[in-house]
């Protein structure tokens, strides 16, 4: 379940929560965990689909710019994902996997980024994007 510290960083609210914590971020980079659990939206027939990868990819990429909003007291901004290219999923997480998931913002302009992000279950890497990210400042 996720930790009330991590709703502070993320605008968005449950059931469209998709990281359980925060585990690292700094300036340009953020990682956080996340278990799959039975009654979460993505979930159906008790796999995690692409929709949720990429979702939690955008949402750990929110949490570190939101730990960064924190640390420069500012606003919590809301992004949109404009574009994903590359996806790559090498496999689906099942209920009760745990996630490890790594985002890196390659380049920022006005109110886009251009993320990248992977997501392991494990040592195994089981997915990976690029993502056009919109903020909205």
């Amino acid at each position: 379940m996720f930790s009330e510290d991590i709703l502070s960083l993320i605008p968005q609210k449950p059931p469209f929560v998709m990281v359980d914590e925060l585990l690292f971020s700094d300036d340009d980079h953020a990682r956080s965990g996340f278990t799959v659990t039975e009654d979460n939206v993505f979930v159906i027939k008790g796999v995690f689909t692409e929709a949720g990868l990429m979702e939690n990819m955008a949402q750990t990429a929110a949490a570190g710019e939101g730990s960064l909003a924190r640390i420069e007291d500012r606003p919590i901004t809301v992004g949109y994902i404009g574009a994903v290219k590359n996806l790559e999923v090498f496999d689906l997480p099942k209920v009760n996997d745990q996630l490890l998931t790594e985002t890196k913002i390659e380049t920022r302009l006005l109110d886009v980024a251009i993320v990248t992000g992977k997501v392991w279950r494990n040592d195994e890497l089981i997915a990976q994007c690029e993502m056009k990210v919109f903020t909205n400042k």
